[in-house]
């Protein structure tokens, strides 16, 4: 039996902020009480401590197989539990790319020996895979991928039978990357006619366009509502798409939702003159318009869940130029942190951070037992200090990669402690080798 002791905590659940004690036993959260005297073997004294669900997040790509020369599940999970995620869901455009239930079982072979927090992964659609995704189990995978724009690997689904298949036939969530690739191409080739090869970044929004966005997003709509299919559309870049989505009704009744991403919340198209290539994401950072936009769509129930969107790539990858440098960048060790920051900026509550981040991904994904601070749940949780400023450096980074756009920011807050699935896994700015997380389970 193991047993945690949280006391004199300030607990942030269900719109609440409260003093409590929570005792953890076996895994779970056993009790959650005013003042509980309980013998454990260890206690944590959290005075001037917030303690949260561990975030949620439901896009990450840790590049385990085939690219681990960027990041691995090892590496990646150990920054995520350190940043306060204690759960994530994983893509599959890795090498190979998983479009097999034997290759999606593999890569939870490898979190399982690996993941120090907890996991599920997405099963790829591909245009001639629909039989494979079809044997996907709902109850213990979170979802299908559907790449509407090819943004990294061979993933591209542009064939129109094998989209309605999917739609039509999908055993479960469909998770949507959407840019309209014909749109990209044809505003490529204009600013290579235009410059030749001297395309700068600050043009990346450009070619990756609010139209392609739109066009892409607004598809992957029609079709889910021709189906009824459940449909959650990632990483929302632009103001225009808001309109696609509702807020009148409840998370548990909707059909059709939306994820904001930590850089489109954080920078804009401003910063691509200091930030260059290592803020080069798919879909693009556009306008600050843009950028408040979707902090506001996020606020009022257009977007349903925050997330990172972590993609690794070498320092020298992401140093090479505009057409040559790879999209993506490591983002799950600062996402806590740089909400925190909105927080103290006062344009998002600490309620709205752990709605958006933990109870509405575990809702909107229908994940059993976690993203809540309840009685019965497992312990996934995280304890912050809000006036406990930390500077990112190259040497308290721990993804592969070895670098941030966060690198010599000093945020406002700190993670103190993070508990995943009962185990501390992180405490003292180090991270404690405990074992596994725990495969996500699914209520459908």
């Amino acid at each position: 039996m193991s047993t945690i002791l949280i006391k004199n905590a300030r607990v942030v659940n269900q719109g609440v902020i409260a003093e409590q004690d929570v005792w953890i036993k076996d895994g779970r959260i056993e009790r959650i009480d005013k003042a509980i005297d309980q013998p454990a073997q260890q206690i944590i004294d959290a005075e001037g401590l917030h303690l949260l669900p561990g975030l949620i997040d439901d896009q990450v790509h840790f590049r385990e197989p085939g690219l681990t020369y960027k990041a691995d599940i090892r590496t990646e999970s150990r920054a995520a539990v350190a940043g306060g995620t204690t759960s994530f869901m994983e893509m599959p455009n890795t090498v190979p790319n998983t479009l097999t239930q034997r290759l999606l079982q593999d890569k939870y072979d490898l979190a399982q020996d690996h993941s120090l927090a907890n996991y599920s992964f997405f099963m790829g659609a591909a245009n001639d895979n629909l039989q494979e995704v079809l044997k996907t189990n709902p109850r213990d995978v979170c979802g299908i991928k559907v790449f509407m724009g090819s943004s990294t690997g061979n993933m591209l689904v542009d064939d129109e039978a094998a989209l309605e298949s999917l739609f039509a036939q999908a055993p479960l969530l469909i998770a949507t990357h959407c840019e309209d690739e014909a749109t990209i191409q044809k505003n490529l080739e204009e600013f290579k006619a235009r410059y030749g090869g001297d395309i700068g970044v600050e043009m990346h929004p450009l070619i990756r366009s609010e139209a392609a966005c739109y066009l892409s997003s607004s598809k992957a709509v029609r079709l889910a509502q021709k189906h009824n299919t459940r449909l959650h559309i990632l990483h929302i870049s632009t103001e225009k798409e808001l309109e696609l989505f509702r807020n009148d009704l409840p998370l548990e009744e909707k059909r059709i939702t939306a994820e904001a991403c930590i850089h489109h919340l954080w920078f804009s198209d401003l910063d691509y003159k200091a930030k260059e290539n290592f803020i080069k994401w798919n879909p693009a950072v556009k306008k600050p318009s843009d950028r408040q936009a979707i902090l506001q769509g996020v606020l009022n129930g257009h977007i349903d869940v925050i997330a990172t969107d972590h993609a690794p790539h070498t320092f020298e990858e992401k140093s090479r130029t505009y057409l040559e440098a790879p999209s993506g960048g490591p983002l799950v060790q600062h996402a806590l942190q740089a909400l925190l920051d909105l927080v103290h900026q006062k344009k998002m509550t600490l309620t709205d951070l752990v709605q958006k981040t933990a109870h509405n991904t575990a809702t909107l994904f229908q994940i059993e037992q976690r993203g809540f601070i309840k009685e019965g749940y497992w312990a996934d949780l995280v304890l912050v200090d809000l006036n406990k400023p930390y500077r990112v450096t190259r040497n308290n980074i721990l993804s592969k990669c070895g670098w941030s756009p966060f690198e010599n920011h000093e945020f406002s807050s700190t993670i103190e402690y993070t508990i995943v699935s009962g185990q501390l896994a992180y405490s003292d700015g180090k991270i404690r080798e405990v074992g596994s997380g725990h495969r996500l389970l699914f209520n459908r």
